[in-house]
């Protein structure tokens, strides 16, 4: 599996010009904050569901204070279950752990899970709005504001590179008990298998982290991380026009800080707090017209071509599982995930 990913890193790498990069970039060391590569790191963006780390680390906050339990059970209100996808499309008044609902913010981005866990912890959206607002001033976000706890299109909700770099360090040294959680590649609901958004977890080696992010105005968001050698870098990528666009840019930075670290040790040393401040508008830019999204402006992603084994591997995979479906009382009956809508969050 290693050599697998290796090679796939490698590929990335090699496969990535930089030359659609859209928005801005950060990558830095996770742990001391070096900063090892910065592109408009202070332009106004929208986070999309990058928001919702800032939601899990309020959750973080009130298992660790007693406000919440994981085994404690939070129900779906009318407030929840009519945001559109990503979502778990649970009915009104149906209940699911704590546990659950962090899984499935994190690996799910289900927008439903963070109003389930807002509603939890501050009674109400809005109060907790404002303790996310409260929080991101003690951090030094002082260029973001959140209007909501999962990301869906709002105007007001913005962010930089720079802050959502603050937010990840101190999510990760702040309840570094919780890092499995951001390696998640998979989680199970019933009967369920819900996949993370986060390509580079299935690909990069030492991927271990952290969101992604897209709506139609911010392009495809995410903060990457990936340990190797005991060193945990992060890359906060915003603005690409396509999903594989998103994976290729920090696959390129976080295999670049690898290679030239001991370089960077020797003639970095600007940080997070101390990296000049860049140009930028005095608003969040919108690609919604460059983004390859079906949803926003009618243009597709290309798919890969399959190779012969990887047919041949899917076909395999499909008998297998409609054997084993037919096999199960009801099959064909099971519900699948509701339909994607034209501004997601995920």
């Amino acid at each position: 599996m290693v050599v697998r990913k290796t090679a796939i890193a490698l590929a990335l790498v090699l496969g990535w010009s930089g030359a659609t990069a859209a928005g801005p970039a950060m990558l830095f060391d996770a742990a001391s904050g070096r900063v090892l590569y910065a592109e408009d790191q202070d332009q106004p963006w929208h986070p999309a569901s990058l928001t919702k780390i800032m939601t899990a680390y309020l959750v973080f906050h009130a298992l660790k204070s007693g406000t919440i339990t994981l085994e404690q059970k939070i129900p779906v209100s009318a407030n929840a279950h009519a945001l559109p996808p990503s979502k778990l499309g649970l009915p009104v008044g149906a209940e699911i752990t704590v546990n659950l609902a962090l899984k499935a913010l994190i690996v799910k981005s289900a927008n439903d899970a963070a109003v389930m866990l807002a509603e939890a912890i501050g009674g109400t959206e809005e109060t907790f709005v404002h303790s996310m607002n409260a929080t991101a001033l003690k951090l030094g976000m002082t260029q973001t504001r959140f209007v909501n706890p999962h990301g869906l299109p709002a105007p007001e909700q913005v962010t930089t590179a720079r802050d959502l770099a603050r937010l990840t360090k101190a999510v990760l040294a702040d309840f570094p008990e919780q890092s499995e959680l951001w390696s998640m590649a998979d989680m199970q609901i019933g009967r369920r298998r819900l996949r993370t958004h986060n390509g580079l977890l299935r690909t990069y080696e030492g991927a271990d982290g952290l969101k992604t992010g897209f709506i139609c105005d911010s392009g495809f968001n995410v903060v990457a991380t990936a340990t190797r050698d005991n060193r945990r870098l992060a890359a906060v990528v915003l603005g690409e026009y396509s999903s594989r666009d998103r994976s290729l840019r920090a696959a390129s930075l976080l295999e670049h800080g690898f290679r030239n670290y001991g370089w960077k040790e020797l003639f970095a040393s600007a940080t997070v707090e101390s990296v000049p401040v860049s140009a930028e508008t005095a608003t969040p830019r919108s690609v919604r017209e460059l983004v390859t999204s079906f949803a926003c402006n009618g243009k597709r992603q290309a798919r890969a071509v399959p190779t012969k084994g990887q047919k041949a591997r899917a076909k395999k995979r499909a008998t297998a599982k409609a054997g084993a479906a037919s096999k199960r009382p009801g099959a064909g009956s099971e519900a699948g995930s509701a339909a994607e809508t034209a501004e997601r969050s995920n």
